[in-house]
């Protein structure tokens, strides 16, 4: 368990991204939250580009898959990158 830790820690996540920026999924920290994200298209493999962030800096918005998807910080830092 310990390891899986440590290996998210070096990595990115979607709430790192700054607008304009593309990265690709890697997996997904949080099961619960995990299945939800899955559901909505953010697969493993799967491009994702930062379009906006509200003037709080909460939620942001990705594009994936070709559609514009709204996400809170906290499920943004659940999907990691490569």
């Amino acid at each position: 368990m310990q390891n899986r830790v440590e290996e998210h820690i070096d990595k990115k996540s979607v709430r790192d991204l700054k607008i304009g920026e593309t990265g690709v999924i890697c997996c997904l920290k949080d099961p619960d939250m995990g299945l939800k994200l899955l559901e909505m298209g953010c697969l493993p493999g799967t491009e994702v580009k930062l379009n906006s962030r509200a003037p709080l800096g909460d939620p942001i918005t990705i594009i994936v898959n070709d559609y514009t998807l709204s996400l809170r910080l906290d499920e943004a830092e659940t999907i990691m990158l490569k």
